[in-house]
């Protein structure tokens, strides 16, 4: 539970239902992995458990209804035969069974579709018109998951929709700290740097009113407005209780290293500050790709995890190529493994052509003249761009010259 409370988390109920953790956090510049945003973590904190949380995620697979009528079917799961072992945590009606223990790769739903989705058929299908479509279970290598629920409800358009609640737990490591007069060691350290350009007082205050609140055994209540008739500790009070109960009146600590056990040359700002948890996975941002599919109108790379997008080369990563003076990595990534496209360009008034199949030559669709047509390699989203220019009345001309 938050020690230090804001005046109003009464009225929230958040006293009653925590989301998150108090840690001991020691701001100071120490060993230099904790620059920037960095912080360092003890790793015998995170051994006893601190920070630890279960992730709950749904998965969903869709029965479909076709137009002829057809319609997706689940099989009972083959107990023998080379797929057998993909389909253990499947039960006897083909879908995964809620407590089984789901790997990478696994089947959780043995699931077959029409092959013909078009034709009417008056017949019942057979077994040859349907093909396999088994939904494989996508998680990385080595962590194991548990199928916590399985729900079965019925889609807006008629769609049966199956529902897993996937669960697994995650956590990181780090280790060496130093520790206090009384033998407290932090649990996190974090950089000082990271204070004045966010403008965090109100975390500051936290650590004050914290570390007050631990001492006295109360919560200390703190306003980011500090209102005189409220119930509000202010910093004076937080400051005679800290000195009350034998600490520094600015809340720093005499700190021993953990690597020699000297005491370090300067006082550290030292207490405990509520931390919360955010859902951000590093699991579900990774993400990276070869090949893909690309969008419609551009003929680029689609964008997003979801959808199996690529890694987008921005403005401020071209300009950073430009100055290493990488011209050809520039064009490899933003054309060759982008958008490449051919076109044919007139010479004599410099506008986009065609490739006539027909004639079996290339054509100027403004001149006709299909003599002095140059072959021409450049993004798609570039010709785009010329159409779209030209379907406004702005004819941009391309002048050509021998390389």
């Amino acid at each position: 539970h938050c020690v230090y409370v804001a005046s109003d988390g009464g009225r929230v109920g958040y006293d009653k239902l925590g989301a998150g953790q108090n840690a001991t956090v020691s701001v100071m510049s120490n060993t230099g992995y904790d620059i920037e945003d960095a912080i360092v973590m003890n790793k015998a904190s995170l051994d006893r458990g601190f920070e630890r949380c279960i992730v709950k995620k749904t998965i969903v697979a869709t029965c479909q209804k076709y137009g002829n009528d057809t319609v997706d079917r689940i099989l009972r799961p083959q107990r023998t035969g080379p797929d057998a072992e993909k389909m253990q945590i499947l039960d006897d009606d083909g879908i995964a069974a809620p407590g089984e223990i789901i790997r990478p790769n696994d089947v959780y739903i043995n699931k077959q579709i029409p092959v013909d989705t078009r034709n009417k058929i008056t017949t019942q299908p057979s077994d040859t018109q349907y093909r396999p479509a088994r939904e494989y279970f996508k998680g990385l290598e080595g962590e194991t998951q548990g199928v916590e629920r399985v729900a079965l409800c019925s889609h807006k358009n008629g769609n049966l929709c199956i529902k897993y609640n996937i669960r697994h737990t995650r956590r990181p490591e780090q280790e060496d700290f130093p520790f206090s007069e009384r033998g407290i060691c932090p649990d996190l350290i974090m950089n000082p740097h990271g204070f004045p350009s966010r403008m965090t007082v109100g975390k500051m205050m936290e650590l004050l009113g914290s570390k007050a609140g631990v001492s006295s055994g109360r919560f200390h209540y703190g306003s980011a407005f500090g209102e005189e008739s409220g119930h509000a500790d202010t910093v004076e009070n937080i400051r005679k209780t800290l000195v009350k109960h034998g600490y520094s009146y600015c809340g720093k600590e005499l700190l021993y290293s953990g690597l020699s056990g000297e005491p370090l040359q300067t006082y550290v700002f030292m207490g405990p500050i509520y931390y919360q948890k955010l859902k951000h996975m590093v699991m579900d941002k990774m993400h990276a790709r070869g090949s893909g599919p690309r969008v419609m109108m551009t003929r680029q790379p689609t964008e997003g995890k979801s959808k199996n997008g690529g890694l987008r080369v921005g403005e401020i990563e071209r300009d950073c190529l430009i100055a290493y003076g990488t011209s050809m990595l520039i064009y490899e990534r933003l054309m060759l493994s982008s958008d490449p496209f051919e076109v044919q360009v007139s010479k004599a008034c410099g506008l986009l052509g065609y490739y006539d199949y027909k004639l079996k030559k290339a054509v100027c669709s403004t001149c006709k003249n299909g003599d002095s047509i140059a072959n021409l390699k450049l993004p798609y989203a570039c010709k785009l761009l010329f159409q779209e220019l030209q379907s406004m009345n702005v004819v941009p001309r391309l002048v050509l010259r021998e390389m």
